[in-house]
């Protein structure tokens, strides 16, 4: 190894075990479900994203099962060579129907939607306005279109729209977007889109709302932009189909001309392979089970409200979270790390989040319930918060 990279690696290394920044990554031994095994160890799991439990239903295995018997396990091209199965073009409908948009076009994550549809319709004669607490991938997404980035106080109107204007009234841009995510991921928070859609009129921005944790979520589970009935008013909806949706892959929803021309100008799309048959054949069946009905997502909703009261009853601090994510901001990211550690002794797993997934003196644990738990698992897990919250004088 290079003795440059080996001592930059070193110091780096060293620096994050000793700032608490380090992450030890865990392997979970089977399905990750309500309950997971770690070590032999089984837990509470209130890490996952896995929203309604689809990651493991059995409706969902059987149908990747059958579309891996009738089209093989890989799709075999790009999309725009010979990549494109008729399971693609069902979805790509059955998402449009879901979000309300005239069509859509899926994609292999939900972060490589946003290095997508970002840098495929703004570019270095254009702005664009991004809350402050957006994900990673929007973030990395408004760099590589290398237009100006604007950054917005989180969820903060006045400010979007003195920053709207001066934007839009400097004439140094063609276009300016708005950026936002629908449903934050660390504090739970949803987006005030019906006064952002008032601002985007009043000076013809472009709006783009990365609902990854809003979809299967909000608007009995259709996602944030539906919640609010803006399904004509905002430009992108984006969305994970990895988290609700409970398996992997990505998409962008909105007018017919946006997602012809995505298909012509994302490098994603482009150059990488689409989703395999079996990836496709559930999420396909995933959503139209939300569309179907709500009870996955009642249920979300009645463990996290449960989950939320009990913590918050026990003393932790939650924030400000309006979904079933909730944080316990402990602050000192070592001993939020501490806080995890001995949770997961107890039997619940909930991982530390540190910088820079979080802004510094921040550090917390987040909570996701899920609608596979159970009242007695949820139960357990408050017990068990209790008692370390305690100890570590995190509560009294």
């Amino acid at each position: 190894m290079s003795l440059k990279l080996e001592q930059y690696l070193t110091e780096n290394l060293n620096y994050l075990k000793d700032n608490g920044l380090y992450n030890v990554i865990d392997t979970v031994e089977g399905a990750n479900g309500p309950e997971i095994k770690i070590d032999g160890q089984t837990l509470i799991n209130l890490s996952s994203n896995n929203y309604l439990g689809l990651a493991t239903n059995e409706e969902l295995k059987e149908a990747a099962i059958s579309a891996i018997k009738t089209h093989g396990v890989g799709a075999g091209a790009v999309r725009t060579i010979n990549g494109t199965l008729d399971l693609h073009v069902e979805l790509e409908n059955t998402l449009a129907e879901f979000k309300g948009t005239e069509a859509a076009v899926a994609f292999q994550s939900g972060f490589n939607c946003n290095m997508a549809a970002i840098q495929a319709v703004m570019n270095k004669e254009d702005a664009i306005l991004s809350d402050e607490l957006n994900h990673a991938s929007i973030i990395d997404g408004c760099r590589l279109s290398r237009a100006k980035i604007i950054r917005v106080n989180h969820s903060d109107m006045d400010d979007l729209r003195a920053k709207a204007k001066e934007a839009v009234e400097s004439g140094l841009y063609k276009k300016v977007m708005y950026i936002t995510d629908g449903v934050f991921s660390m504090d739970g928070d949803v987006a005030k889109l019906p006064e952002i859609v008032e601002i985007a009129k009043e000076f013809d921005l472009i709006t783009y709302v990365d609902d990854a944790h809003g979809s299967g979520v909000m608007g009995n589970g259709a996602g944030t932009v539906k919640h609010f009935g803006l399904e004509k008013e905002i430009d992108l909806q984006m969305g994970t189909l990895s988290k609700a949706i409970g398996v992997v892959g990505g998409y962008v929803a909105g007018s017919q001309d946006l997602i012809d021309y995505l298909k012509v100008a994302a490098r994603p799309f482009l150059f990488s392979t689409s989703l395999t048959p079996g990836d496709t054949k559930a999420i396909n069946e995933a959503v139209k089970m939300l569309m179907a009905s709500t009870e996955l997502h009642d249920k979300l909703w009645e463990n996290g409200d449960y989950l939320k009261k009990g913590l918050k009853d026990l003393g932790f601090d939650i924030g400000n979270s309006e979904t079933p994510i909730t944080p316990c901001i402990i602050g000192d990211e070592k001993k939020a790390q501490e806080f995890s550690k001995r949770l997961k002794e107890e039997g619940v797993y909930a991982k530390s989040i540190v910088f820079p997934t979080v802004p510094r003196g921040t550090g917390r644990v987040r909570n996701m319930p899920t609608a596979a738990h159970t009242k007695e698992m949820l139960d357990r897990a408050l017990e068990i918060y209790g008692k370390v919250g305690r100890e570590l004088g995190v509560i009294k």
